[in-house]
Parts: C-alpha cells; structure tokens; sequence
C-alpha cells in the first residue's frame, strides 16, 4: 500500500540575525491513510514545525512532501491554499471560533470556501453538530458556550467537508481531564468512521495513547517510531470507555 504522506530528509532552519535554529534535521516518515499519528514532544521540539510543513503552511529549507503523491513542496501559496481546502481539516489548542458568528456559521465555514450553497451547507453543519453532541447549540456564540463546547465546535469545523486528513495541534491542551476524554473519544470515533487520517501534536503522553503509531520528536529529530498493535489499542479504548 503506498502512503498517503511522504515526508522525505525535510530540513528545516530558521534564521535569527547571524544565528541559525535547526527546527527540523533531516526528518523522514511515512504515513498511511487511515493512520493515527502522534507526534510526541516537549516544547520546542519541532513537533508544530513538522505540522506545518506537512500542511503547506511553512516550506522546507530542504526537503521534500508528498500527499496523495502531490509535492506541496512546490506549490505556490494559491495551489496550497486551494488544497488545503479541499483535503485539510484543522483543530486548534485555542478553539480559533470566530466569536461573531453563530457556532452552526463557524461550522459551516469551510464549505463557503468550497462554494457550497447556504442552505446545503447549513444542513450539513446541524448534522455535524448533532454528531459532536450539540445538537441545538447552533445558534449559540462561543462566549456562551464552555471550553468543552467550543472545542466540539471545531471539531466539527474541521470535520464538516470530510477532508482526507485532520491536523489536530494540542487539540486538549485547555481541557480538564475529563473533558479531554470526551473530546479525544469524539474525535477518533469520527475519523475512524470516515476512515481519515489524524495527525496529532502534544506533549502529553495519555493523548499518545490513542495513536496507531508514536512519533517521539527531540531538537528536530525523530528519536523513535513506535506503531502500536491495535488489540491493544482497542482494549484500552474499552477501559476508557468504562471508565
């Protein structure tokens, strides 16, 4: 089976006044449709920076990415965006809801960008928010929502055009405990329902759990992979469950 991401000896430095950051040193992986992938690190360890480039957010200093056996390496920033559109979904530590629009007009954001009429759209986000577990809050705005609510609402932001990959950077980082649960529960239950692949960033080891394979990241360097057998995922997934 060929991969969905390659990523192939991507650098990548950052230059401050006469000094130079190695955020990146030679990283190479694959990944596979279908895939969750967890990038393990603390702070600072280029686990971000790998999101980035992967999402053609920032170029490689060197290097090379394919997805689907497209090089964003080499798009310019309106083939990028295009992309993106159509194959990205995002879900962000600090939620990113716009606090003037409603949460179903947050939701159905990314479709206005794929031309999508307004009442199709519409429909399309009451049932995402349904499926998240907030059925009903759409005409809601984000300051009367909890953290737990906003976070569900990107999800099903990122969620709502079925794009190919989700991207999802400390997508708990402001959660409590048990919230954290509920939110990483409803999000590997979707992507494993739609059979999308999910990259995720954090420096919390319980979040790596769910992952089918590990990434552990140091200094820009992939120190292991670890890919983990998916009875045990599966009997730890029941545990959370029952708990």
């Amino acid at each position: 089976m060929e991969p969905l991401i390659q990523v192939k000896n991507v650098r990548k430095i950052y230059r401050m006044g006469d000094e130079k950051v190695v955020a990146l040193n030679h990283v190479n992986l694959e990944i596979y449709r279908g895939e969750i992938v967890c990038f393990l690190g603390t702070s600072g360890s280029g686990k971000s920076t790998f999101l980035n480039m992967v999402a053609g957010l920032e170029k490689p200093t060197r290097g090379e990415i394919y997805i689907g056996g497209i090089p964003i390496h080499k798009l310019n920033e309106e083939k990028v965006t295009l992309f993106r559109q159509k194959n990205i979904g995002f879900i962000f530590q600090a939620y990113h809801l716009l606090p003037m629009l409603t949460a179903l007009e947050n939701v159905s954001l990314p479709l206005i960008f794929r031309g999508v009429d307004k009442k199709k759209r519409n429909r399309i986000a009451e049932e995402i928010l349904s499926a998240v577990g907030l059925k009903g809050y759409g005409n809601r705005r984000p300051a009367q929502m909890s953290g737990g609510q906003q976070q569900r609402v990107g999800i099903a932001r990122a969620l709502v055009g079925t794009p190919k990959i989700i991207f999802a950077d400390e997508p708990t980082g402001n959660l409590d405990t048990n919230t954290t649960k509920e939110v990483m529960n409803l999000i590997v239950g979707q992507v494993r329902k739609h059979k999308q692949t999910l990259i995720l960033v954090t420096h919390d080891r319980s979040i790596a759990d769910y992952a089918d394979k590990i990434v552990t990241i140091q200094d820009g360097n992939i120190l292991s992979v670890t890919v983990r057998d998916c009875v045990e995922k599966e009997e730890k997934g029941e545990k959370r469950d029952e708990q």
